[in-house]
């Protein structure tokens, strides 16, 4: 593309008041979706326009400045990041970081256009993906997705018999699929994936979400139990809470709600439009993509990451409850 870079120099960690350091981008590409998710998507989502979406030489030159800042692990997310046409040569054009350090590029999706991408994705750099499975059960899918089971698991399918490491998320809420806990263990557990089971969070449109339709942790344990054996395993840096089933096969909780994790936090979040949230319950986002489109240099770019890192929130812990913004998760990016 042309796009010219500073020379490669050691710079300092991207790090915030509490002594966190950040290692992981979680990177939009789109705010666009071809799902309507309940816990995601506001019912009537307003869409950015397209010239305020950040083009690829601007998605590649900002994430060039967080990598020189010691990122390690990009995550592309959205909306839906394979509706974006250029979403491989993305993935190409992000994998040439890995010389300045970049060490894992992964993916979000839905996994409906896997069957007809997933190749080309690999050969560009590709190194593994998370793919959202809510329910196993037909009628139980569309009712909190608002589409077909079958695409997804032909997804799921395409991804698997790749080889490419895939993970599987559910996120559960009371009265929608919280009775596909076991169904989806069990279906995960027999095709050898990896699930995360994850808190329903007051990230969708405005007053929506209820405590009460949260899914804790501890109910998702006790429904497991009934059925398999559960060991805890340490816990690391990553949002998941891992448990042993039967000594054969692990889950994952992200309990978010219930037991924040904030304390260990190495993520920050870049929208489609170029905006960094340096939390995923931040009330604003800092634009970096006027001052970047504006001719700001390179060194006045990465002064204004580490402010704004640096003087990143204590998080959800500190202050639980739904965040009153405009932006919701669809435009956030997982």
């Amino acid at each position: 593309m042309g796009v010219a870079f500073e020379p490669l120099s050691v710079k300092e960690p991207l790090q915030d008041r509490f002594g966190r350091i950040k290692r992981k981008l979680r990177l939009s590409l789109t705010d666009r979706c071809n799902f309507r998710c309940r816990y995601c998507m506001p019912e009537h989502p307003q869409w950015l326009p397209g010239r305020e979406l950040m083009n690829r030489e601007e998605l590649l030159r900002l994430a060039t400045l967080f990598v020189d800042n010691g990122i390690e692990e990009l995550r592309l997310t959205g909306g839906e990041p394979l509706l974006r046409r250029d979403v491989v040569a993305c993935v190409a054009a992000l994998s040439g970081l890995r010389e300045r350090g970049l060490k894992r590029l992964s993916m979000t999706t839905n996994g409906t256009r896997l069957p007809e991408l997933l190749d080309d994705l690999i050969e560009a750099g590709l190194d593994d993906l998370n793919i959202s499975l809510d329910a196993v059960d037909e009628g139980r899918f569309q009712a909190l997705t608002g589409r077909r089971l079958a695409p997804v698991l032909a997804g799921i399918e395409k991804a698997r018999d790749s080889g490419l490491p895939v993970k599987l998320n559910a996120v559960l809420i009371q009265g929608y699929n919280d009775d596909q806990i076991l169904p989806l263990a069990h279906w995960a557990k027999v095709r050898g994936l990896p699930l995360r089971f994850i808190e329903y969070m007051p990230l969708d449109e405005p007053g929506r979400w209820r405590e009460d339709q949260v899914v804790s942790e501890a109910r998702i344990l006790a429904t497991l139990a009934d059925h398999y054996r559960i060991q805890a395993r340490a816990r690391g840096a990553a949002p998941a809470t891992e448990y042993r089933l039967d000594d054969d096969y692990t889950v994952g909780v992200i309990s978010t709600v219930t037991k924040p994790f904030c304390a260990d936090c190495d993520r920050l979040r870049l929208t489609a439009n170029g905006h960094l949230y340096t939390c995923l319950f931040a009330r604003q986002g800092h634009d970096l993509l006027t001052p970047l489109r504006g001719g700001e240099s390179e060194a006045r770019l990465r002064h204004r990451i580490e402010q704004r890192v640096w003087y990143k929130d204590a998080g959800y812990s500190a202050t639980p409850g739904p965040v009153d913004r405009p932006i919701t998760m669809h435009g956030m990016g997982g």
